[in-house]
């Protein structure tokens, strides 16, 4: 890094961020072209999954054609899905390795690489289970997320309890988020009843604030309401908010992280939270140019007319605010988890077209 660059980065505001408040950054890619500007910036974790998978070889084909073609050598039997699992580890690996100075520096509460359960498995607390454990293995610095679904929380309790940090994924609501920090703590105290270390376990739960504004707006077309637009931008803040209020009271031993980034506040309001903004590498350059400041905003609540409008014409925002707004049976239902669900496993399906392309090239386009 240059002179000039060094000062740019210091006066950036992500990296304000994390070096005057507790709240953490992290890179929404594996890509290490991304990761290392995000680290620039003061970010000590990254995610990745198939669809990130998908947006990386879109731009990054040509660097990672030739890792491809030696999965394909070297698994002369395999799938196309199962060289594109295999590929989403190799990516997840790279990223852990360029991170794992930071999870020794900041003994595993930090530094880690989220790599994402199969999503067709939301169902199958085994499966989910299964491949936890093995992503587990792959690096030191793993965290893997899991669907927060019905099946996805008992898988959730499961893995903390063998010692796996998991990152609750698929989850867009207060009773997602009170249901996986329950299933957190379940397994945090069956292992210290068996004398089990987790001082270094570093568990979140990401609440994909703007798939639930996404979902809302949706619902505003669909039954043809009116309300103030900019009101609707706000929906998957008040649910954050909400929720790190009750984290704290509560105590318990997991961070909230902020993903799905659809305008400034996903990132802006939650400035100050002991917790993860996890944005898209694009997203970070928009908000370092954006001259916004980093200053502590988390517990400035959401205008209480913003709210109040929400809970009156949207009985989703009222289900999703509320604790028990939802049962656990009902998380699989909710209108983001079914489009969030249905968009992963077609991500899946386009990565797996992707290695179809390598494998077995189409004659009609050579």
């Amino acid at each position: 890094m240059t002179q000039s660059e060094s000062k740019t980065t210091y006066k950036s505001p992500l990296y304000q961020m994390t070096q005057t408040t507790p709240t953490c950054l992290w890179n929404d890619s594996p890509s290490i072209e991304e990761l290392t500007y995000s680290i620039d910036h003061g970010a000590v974790g990254a995610t990745c999954n198939p669809s990130i998978v998908v947006s990386v070889l879109k731009k990054e084909l040509a660097l990672w054609k030739p890792s491809i073609q030696a999965l394909v050598a070297s698994h002369p039997q395999a799938t196309e899905e199962e060289i594109a699992w295999l590929l989403v580890e190799e990516m997840s690996v790279n990223g852990a390795w360029l991170l794992k100075p930071i999870f020794d520096r900041e003994k595993g509460r930090n530094g880690r690489l989220s790599i994402q359960t199969d999503p067709k498995n939301y169902r199958n607390t085994e499966a989910m289970l299964t491949q936890a454990t093995r992503f587990s293995l792959l690096a030191p610095n793993m965290i893997v997320k899991i669907a927060a679904t019905r099946a996805g929380i008992v898988a959730m309790e499961e893995a903390t309890y063998r010692g796996i940090s998991i990152n609750a994924t698929v989850s867009f609501t207060l009773p997602q988020a009170i249901a996986v920090a329950e299933a957190v703590e379940r397994g945090l105290k069956r292992r210290e009843a068996e004398g089990l270390e987790i001082a270094t376990m570093g568990p979140v739960c990401t609440l994909m604030v703007g798939r639930l504004d996404d979902w809302l707006k949706i619902v505003m077309e669909r039954k043809q309401l009116s309300v103030d637009p900019g009101y609707l931008e706000w929906a998957g803040v008040a649910v954050f908010k909400k929720a790190y209020k009750l984290y704290r009271e509560r105590g318990y031993r997991l961070r909230l992280l902020s993903a799905a980034f659809r305008n400034h506040m996903h990132w802006s309001e939650f400035i100050g939270g002991d917790v993860v903004i996890s944005p898209p590498c694009a997203w970070q350059r928009r908000y370092n140019a954006s001259g916004i400041e980093a200053i502590p905003r988390i517990d400035n609540p959401v205008d209480p007319k913003i709210v109040e409008t929400l809970l009156k014409k949207f009985p989703d925002f009222e289900r999703a605010y509320t604790e028990n707004g939802l049962s656990h049976e009902e998380f699989d239902t909710f209108g983001s988890t079914r489009r969030t669900l249905r968009g992963f496993i077609a991500a899946g399906a386009e990565l797996n077209a992707m290695i179809r392309d390598v494998i077995l090239p189409n004659p009609d386009t050579e």
